[in-house]
């Protein structure tokens, strides 16, 4: 059975607080009490590790580490000393540079490019003219064998750095390690998406609600 669930729309954030009182309807503290309860037997099992890393580097490093620092520090809360990288082919200068940046801080690496297998796009049934450039060869982004090679790799943390909409989502189902994301890929924005969302009202009005009214 669905059930409505809006944090979006709440003002109040009662979840901060523990005042369960102020909630609002679509609060899932009051509609969904079974799943948070379930949410909380989860925690209890082998994921209790990476949510207490997750909340100590939180905590060290709120408005102070850069999330590449994060990344680092969390890996380490983690024990983890082999990492992998899947960047799309149009970030590999910035995959190098976060390579070395890892190693320097004793991490193995391996990485991935969207590419890798050059697997013509007609594989998925791709016309010509479906294309980013028609006319010629054009690869297909391939994050399932992005995840298998980095899984092969014996990699205990996947950082995603630039894959597209619709890859990463793809890439994250099929990994066996976890999977964090450095970079979302927004060649518009120059990677930072959420400039949309702050300009919605203005810049991107049109481009954002209007043409899809």
């Amino acid at each position: 059975m669905s059930r409505k669930i809006d944090c979006a729309a709440c003002g109040i954030n009662p979840c901060s607080t523990g005042n369960s009182n102020q909630s609002f309807d679509g609060c899932p503290m009051n509609t969904a009490e079974e799943v948070l309860e379930n949410a909380s037997e989860v925690y209890k099992s082998e994921l209790r590790e990476m949510a207490h890393a997750a909340a100590l580097v939180e905590a060290k490093g709120y408005m102070r580490w850069t999330r590449v620092e994060d990344t680092i520090e969390f890996a380490r809360a983690m024990g983890y000393r082999k990492l992998g990288i899947a960047c799309c082919v149009g970030l590999k200068r910035e995959g190098a540079i976060l390579e070395s940046i890892l190693r320097k801080n004793g991490f193995e690496v391996s990485s991935a490019v969207c590419k890798t297998g050059g697997v013509r796009k007609e594989e998925l049934g791709i016309k010509d003219e479906e294309k980013v450039r028609p006319g010629g060869f054009e690869a297909m982004c391939n994050p399932i064998a992005q995840a298998m090679l980095l899984d092969s790799a014996g990699s205990q943390l996947n950082i995603l750095v630039g894959l597209c909409v619709g890859h990463d989502a793809l890439f994250t189902k099929a990994s066996k390690a976890p999977v964090t994301t450095l970079v979302a890929k927004d060649r518009v924005l120059g990677h930072n998406p959420v400039a949309a969302i702050y300009n919605h009202q203005s810049y991107y009005r049109k481009r954002l609600y209007e043409d899809h009214v």
